[in-house]
This record gives C-alpha cells, sequence and structure tokens, in this order.
C-alpha cells in the first residue's frame, strides 16, 4: 500500500482507517486524505465520533477499513 499522508497538517503513514474513513465520509475516490484530528476539525465533529464510526463500519462489513 502506498503511502499516504493528510492533507492538512501533512502526517506521515495515515492508519487504514484514517484513509477508509476518508474515502467513506468524503468520496470513494480520494486522492486526498485526513488524518482523523484534520478530518474531525473538517466535519466538525469528535474524534471519538469518528472512532465510533470506524467500529460501526467494520461491524457492518465495509472492505475500507
Amino acid at each position: 500500500m502506498e503511502q499516504k499522508n493528510c492533507y492538512v497538517c501533512g502526517k506521515e503513514q495515515l492508519s487504514k482507517n484514517e484513509v477508509g474513513l476518508t474515502r467513506k465520509l468524503l468520496h470513494k475516490d480520494a486522492c486526498c486524505f485526513y488524518c482523523l484530528n484534520c478530518l474531525a476539525e473538517h466535519l466538525e465533529v469528535d474524534v471519538e465520533f469518528l472512532l465510533a464510526k470506524v467500529d460501526e463500519f467494520i461491524e457492518q462489513g465495509c472492505k475500507m477499513f
């Protein structure tokens, strides 16, 4: 898997969950990705909310995570 960095803060080596969330919540073919903190700020939600969504999507069998 190619290394992906946060579009906003430049955090290196984003996790599979960070990449998956960007694709799931913003655009499935995204080429710019967000770390959890920057995505939470962009969407105006808490990081804890995003982590709960990751768990929810995994439980639903989403293959992006």
